[in-house]
């Protein structure tokens, strides 16, 4: 657990040290849970978010964009279920008066648990090697299946205890000896729910003005926008409408850096079918966002698929893509079956019929939607504690390399002059000149070349290109590859092409 608390520690600093994430109003101690993307942070943001766009609506000829509106007419949140549903189970503790989510103190238990029986089913890995059967271990092994009785007992009642009576959470919490993680005291409130949304106002006065909420969620701007977005585009079911932006919940338990803020950016896709046929499309879309996480190759190991038990009242069907974060396994994208539950409840509540007329059957009925919605701080939490590593070199010294993928980096090559004399920058701001139509290129002159390798290589950067006394009698320079430290001579003509191979967002995408 301290190597786990040790590498994120490192993950929080390296992205402050080198700009790419900032605490947000830092010159005034900061806000709690929100935080500002610095210059290399903007640019892998951005980077992450059009590789999303590329592949789920440019890639899909029934897939089309949207931008709607943070603020929304406040129905909007009535029909949603979330003015009477969107809350959080919340638990004081009296000693410490330090407030935490009841639900998220006994999944870590039960996640505790379960670490333990992942340990004894390593230990027989390695004791038995290819002969080992991991199925019949997990099924005979009685301390094994000690764990995982224990953890599923655990779970089944809390889910219970969260819709039918949330004293049975208070009483789970203390038959389990669950203490304050930060101070050890077990003295509990008793669990009280919380609404998770921010109010705002709209109107020129105090008086007249209307109450709002900052959206929660991007999906309703896509759902009341349905007949639009079907009529003007023309749309035939099976569509999907994929929208990027910002969303707020007032979250209390807010920690563990970018992974839960108050404001933070989803990357969602509602996909409207046929009634019936939900079911087809939702298992079509966990394998393809699977396969589309993977082609980043930040290990297959790292990811895993939680499908769930208890589902929410709009859901026939909901899976989570889990991410091996440095604190654990954690979701960073959720797939789900809504069914036609928002379709219904906003043409309830706004008198208006939502419906598709389909000419194939020749009929009217309201579609059913698959959502695949992932979080683009999580997602950039992801790529960055996994690409970030520490390496001992074999002259015994060690380097700190940022190894993003080259497609996500915000830097894709640095130009460096091997001196600040003899022609050599003019020739790398020529080179920079060239490449930045397309690609996004620095220029680095100061210290010897070796520390600004080393650098580039804390900053993402793929490629560095240095320029030489060499350059100037046969137009060649040296290009270095940040993951091998390889060094080839090439000519300056075919820097373009090197680079273009390595970064090319097709070329990862074909991966899928």
């Amino acid at each position: 657990m301290a190597k786990q608390e040790d590498i994120f520690k490192n993950v929080v600093s390296h992205a402050k040290e080198y700009g790419f994430i900032f605490p947000s109003s830092e010159v005034y101690d900061g806000l709690s849970a929100v935080y500002d993307y610095a210059q290399n942070g903007v640019e892998l943001k951005k980077n992450i978010r059009e590789y999303w766009w590329k592949s789920m609506v440019q890639m899909n000829e029934n897939i089309v964009g949207l931008d709607a509106a943070i603020l929304m007419h406040p129905t909007t949140w009535k029909a949603s279920g979330h003015v009477d549903a969107f809350n959080d189970p919340l638990i004081d503790n009296k000693d410490s008066k330090k407030r935490y989510r009841a639900d998220v103190l006994v999944e870590e238990y039960a996640e505790k648990i379960n670490q333990k029986a992942q340990k004894e089913i390593e230990k027989a890995k390695a004791r038995f090697g290819d002969a080992f059967n991991e199925e019949e271990f997990i099924t005979t092994n009685a301390r094994v299946v000690e764990y995982l009785s224990k953890r599923k007992e655990i779970l089944e009642r809390l889910a219970k205890g969260m819709t039918d009576d949330l004293q049975d959470v208070k009483a789970l919490i203390e038959e389990l000896g669950i203490a304050d993680p930060e101070t050890g005291s077990k003295n509990w409130t008793d669990v009280k729910q919380f609404n998770l949304m921010f109010g705002t106002k709209l109107g020129a006065s105090a008086e007249s003005a209307m109450d709002l909420y900052l959206r929660p969620e991007t999906a309703q701007g896509i759902f009341v926008n349905f007949l639009n977005v079907q009529k003007s585009g023309r749309m035939k079911v099976p569509f999907g409408i994929a929208q990027t932006g910002k969303a707020f919940r007032n979250e209390i338990v807010a920690r563990q850096f970018i992974f839960r803020m108050r404001e933070f950016e989803q990357m969602e896709m509602q996909f409207f079918v046929r009634p019936g046929e939900e079911m087809k499309w939702y298992h079509h879309w966990k394998e393809t966002r699977l396969k589309w996480h993977l082609s980043l190759g930040l290990g297959k190991e790292n990811y895993r698929f939680h499908d769930h038990e208890k589902l929410a009242h709009y859901a026939n069907a909901a899976a989570d893509i889990e991410f091996n974060f440095p604190f654990g396994f954690k979701e960073l994208e959720g797939i789900h079956s809504r069914t036609d539950f928002d379709l219904k409840a906003h043409e309830e509540y706004s008198g208006r019929k939502l419906q598709y007329f389909d000419p194939e059957l020749n009929e009217n009925y309201v579609p059913y939607v698959v959502e695949t919605s992932v979080g683009l701080d999580r997602m950039f939490l992801a790529v960055f504690a996994t690409s970030l590593k520490e390496e001992t070199l074999e002259d015994g010294s060690t380097r700190t390399v940022l190894q993003l993928p080259a497609v996500l980096a915000p830097t894709k090559a640095a130009v460096l002059p091997l001196v600040k004399k003899d022609g050599l920058p003019e020739i790398s701001r020529k080179i920079i000149e060239d490449l930045k139509w397309d690609f996004n290129v620095a220029y680095d002159e100061k210290d010897a070349v070796g520390r600004r390798y080393r650098r580039q290589d804390a900053l993402g950067t793929p490629f560095c290109i240095t320029v030489d006394h060499q350059t100037l009698e046969d137009e060649t320079v040296t290009i270095r590859h940040r993951d091998t430290m390889k060094q080839d001579r090439v000519k300056i003509a075919e820097l373009r092409g090197i680079i273009e191979n390595e970064v090319s967002m097709k070329n990862w995408l074909m991966k899928m």
